[in-house]
């Protein structure tokens, strides 16, 4: 059992509800405002960093990682970085996604610099950010798509299951609730509930080398991390299609394909 470990400097230990309900009805309203999604996990997420940094730095391999410390948003954004790697890796499926998707690992880390304990120079903002900018690469292991709502729904559900953190439960439900009335079925809530089942089964993917990940074949790294196939996510996508599958972005309600008063509701 890791050590219980002291909280965040500066931190009350009291969720602030408020902030976390404000910024969920506007990411209701537009998936795309990844803003809002760190603002909640500021808000909601009191004593989940001392709690995975104490379980990283329980193991060896964990512990020489902290003590290396590298920066995985400056390393994977490197110009070339995401192309050495050879065909069937999970580095090569990273690199084919961030190509098909135009998203960065520094992307990502400069939104979420609304959080002033993004930059701190400390152990607990170290992990938090190593977690942040594998965000894609889970995509890439999950296989749940980082432009569709469900994906990411499904994909905030099965990181509450691996690393805590209510704010990650909070956006994943509150998505799941809202699609019952959106698509008028529980195809898109049974993928995120799916999300959250896989995640508590699989092996805690926040303890890998992710360089030695990335070189890894795709389908034995999914295999060893204990990823089965998300049946319940392809039979929505299926039934579901591309427009309800994507409720919650602003793109897909300005294109014309969902009608805006029922994405408001």
């Amino acid at each position: 059992m890791p050590a219980k470990l002291p909280p965040f400097p500066g931190t009350t230990g009291k969720r602030d509800w408020k902030t976390a309900f404000s910024s969920i009805r506007k990411l209701l309203a537009n998936g795309d405002d990844t803003t809002q999604v760190f603002k909640i996990m500021r808000a909601l997420n009191v004593g989940n960093a001392p709690m995975n940094y104490a379980r990283f730095i329980a193991t060896e391999e964990g512990g020489r990682m902290a003590y290396e410390r590298i920066e995985l948003a400056q390393l994977l954004s490197q110009p070339g970085f995401a192309k050495q790697f050879a065909p069937g890796t999970v580095g090569a499926a990273y690199n084919h996604f961030l190509e098909s998707t135009g998203y960065s690992a520094d992307g990502l880390a400069e939104v979420s610099k609304v959080n002033r304990e993004e930059d701190m120079p400390h152990p607990y903002a170290w992990f938090g950010r190593r977690v942040r900018d594998t965000h894609d690469i889970w995509h890439v292991l999950t296989g749940y798509k980082a432009d569709e709502s469900m994906g990411e729904a499904a994909l905030v559900a099965f990181s509450y299951a691996q690393v805590g953190g209510l704010g990650w439960a909070f956006i994943g439900g509150a998505a799941a609730l809202k699609s019952l009335k959106v698509t008028g079925n529980t195809l898109f809530a049974k993928a995120v509930w799916e999300g959250y089942k896989r995640g508590k089964k699989a092996k805690w993917i926040s303890g890998e080398d992710y360089l030695q990940l990335l070189h890894e074949p795709l389908d034995a790294a999914r295999k060893r991390l204990g990823l089965d196939e998300p049946v319940a996510y392809l039979k929505a996508q299926r039934e579901l299609g591309a427009e309800m599958a994507s409720y919650l972005s602003a793109k897909n309600q300005q294109s014309g394909a969902a009608e805006p008063a029922k994405l408001a509701a």
